[in-house]
């Protein structure tokens, strides 16, 4: 098991991500200490780079967009985002690629 912190709230997975900004292309980067790593293109302004970890983070778990909220730290790089319809597992194997 990773060092990443799950939480299961009904049908829904939250967890940690730290966001690197105007990254020189968008994806999952692994682990950042006890959070999953999203590089994304975007510049942290008018909340680019936020849409940006979520269309990330929906395509790598293979859900629509809708399905990924970020719930804490809009305006930090430092995010907890809930995930609908995903297992803890299915979050583990993307900290792992």
């Amino acid at each position: 098991m990773s060092g990443l912190a799950i939480t299961v709230r009904g049908t829904a997975v939250r967890f940690t991500v730290r966001v690197q900004p105007r990254a020189s292309r968008s994806e999952v980067d692994g682990l950042h200490g006890d959070a999953l790593k999203i590089r994304v293109h975007a510049p942290p302004v008018d909340g680019a780079a936020n849409e940006a970890v979520i269309e990330v983070l929906a395509d790598a778990l293979g859900v629509p967009r809708r399905a990924v909220t970020i719930v804490a730290g809009q305006a930090s790089r430092t995010k907890v985002v809930e995930v609908e319809g995903i297992t803890p597992n299915a979050v583990e194997t993307l900290a792992r690629t």
